[in-house]
């Protein structure tokens, strides 16, 4: 081993090791902190002070106690670590390669080996060792949703998935949410016919509910799938509804109602033309502005103001990525920030990538979704605007720990990318 690799390997175990280190004080100075609190919206060469891995206190001119370390950060953007959306970081890793990937159940492909899973937890396959972890943190995402996804062989109900912290402990998965897919997407998994998912929805509430015996030669649940669903259907915990036609909207909200069911919607591409009924019910959603266009009958009147079009009408709206969520969880900002093009405020579009998610799914006290007092130090330092895909974010801490801006990415950027060494380009930087 060349004397450049042993230091390498020597700095990447110290860094490890610093992870699981007692959080210091850390002092960051003169930044603008867009805090993702209402009440205090941004702050102008603040300074936020942090110990114990918790923000002990905002303003200016703070002391930096004896010992901390401290970042001049020159009046660059501060932020809460971003939301990265709803994803299979960590349970999947390679997309074409079936076993890395575990985000969906299929049990069978008859009809007569099929049941609905709601007890499925995807979460139980989480590797926090995952190559995507670090290529999410590098982007300043701290924390993501784990979704359970639906596919043949599976249910329209695709099972639970949870919040996960990206920090790399083996213990960071949060509270679960039930995943659900209704409208034309679902359709292929009930039936084919989306009339066939209320119906079933009706039968599996009964079920959980003892209303159809568990001998019932008709029963769709097993045991563990009843006492499952019952918890969601006494609304102890987020029931995820991806669907996108106003209509089905409609629909999900009066259901969600009559069952008592706690819903968010993922999608709702026709979600601004019933907002005021959302907003009504007090149900979140989770948008994807970039999914603008009529990609199929069910988002017909598909927009790219329809996030700044629910917002308006009182609706909480959060970000996600519809496709290949993932790989690419960064493109999050980037939807984020297309949402403030087309007219959604900038501490709106800030504030989806924070609190209203946190909120949504009921971790707040979990997750820094705000630079406050009292809340976790999760920070990102930004080179600019962290909504414009031209930033970068400088450095993330998770509870106030500096996190190793590297990724596997950027291992191989600094092997490969040539520099003039006398050697061709072929050969790795530190060849020697």
């Amino acid at each position: 081993m060349s004397a450049r690799r042993l230091l390498r390997a020597c700095a990447a175990a110290l860094l490890l090791a610093a992870g699981s280190a007692p959080a210091q004080d850390l002092l960051i100075r003169n930044a603008t902190v867009h805090t993702a609190d209402a009440a205090s919206g941004t702050l102008r060469g603040a300074d936020v002070l942090v110990r114990g891995g918790r923000i002990a206190a905002v303003g200016r001119a703070l002391a930096a106690p004896a010992g901390a370390t401290v970042v001049e950060a020159g009046g660059r953007p501060l932020t809460p670590a971003l939301f990265a959306g709803i994803n299979d970081i960590g349970v999947e890793e390679v997309s074409g390669e079936g076993a890395t990937v575990d985000a969906s159940l299929a049990l069978g492909a008859n009809a007569a080996d099929m049941r609905v899973r709601p007890e499925f937890d995807v979460t139980l396959a989480y590797n926090p060792d995952s190559v995507l972890v670090p290529v999410a943190r590098v982007e300043g995402l701290g924390w993501s949703l784990l979704a359970a996804g639906s596919k043949p062989g599976g249910s329209f109900i695709g099972g639970q998935g949870g919040v996960v912290r990206l920090d790399g402990s083996l213990d960071a998965v949060g509270p679960r949410a039930l995943f659900v897919t209704l409208g034309g997407e679902g359709a292929t998994l009930s039936g084919s016919s989306r009339a066939a998912q209320w119906m079933l929805l009706d039968q599996l509430r009964d079920e959980a509910r003892g209303r159809i015996g568990p001998d019932s030669p008709f029963a769709l649940l097993t045991p563990a799938g009843r006492t499952t669903l019952a918890r969601y259907l006494g609304g102890q915990g987020r029931v995820l509804v991806r669907v996108q036609r106003a209509a089905d909207i409609l629909r999900t909200l009066r259901w969600a109602q009559a069952n008592g069911v706690q819903v968010a919607l993922v999608g709702a591409s026709e979600g601004w033309k019933v907002a005021p009924q959302i907003a009504a019910a007090k149900v979140p959603v989770f948008v994807d502005v970039l999914a603008n266009l009529p990609g199929d009958f069910d988002e017909l009147a598909a927009s790219a103001e329809n996030a700044a079009r629910l917002h308006a009408a009182g609706v909480a709206v959060a970000f996600y990525r519809s496709d290949d969520a993932s790989h690419n969880a960064r493109k999050i900002r980037q939807v984020a920030g297309n949402a403030v093009a087309y007219g959604l405020p900038w501490e709106a579009a800030l504030a989806g990538l924070t609190t209203v998610p946190a909120r949504a799914l009921g971790v707040e006290a979990q997750v820094g979704s705000r630079i406050a007092p009292g809340q976790r130090a999760d920070l990102v330092l930004w080179s600019g605007d962290p909504l414009d895909v031209a930033s970068i974010a400088e450095q993330l801490w998770l509870d106030g720990r500096a996190v190793p801006m590297r990724s596997r990415q950027t291992e191989l950027r600094d092997r490969y990318l040539h520099q003039d060494t006398g050697l061709p380009r072929s050969y790795p930087n530190d060849a020697r």
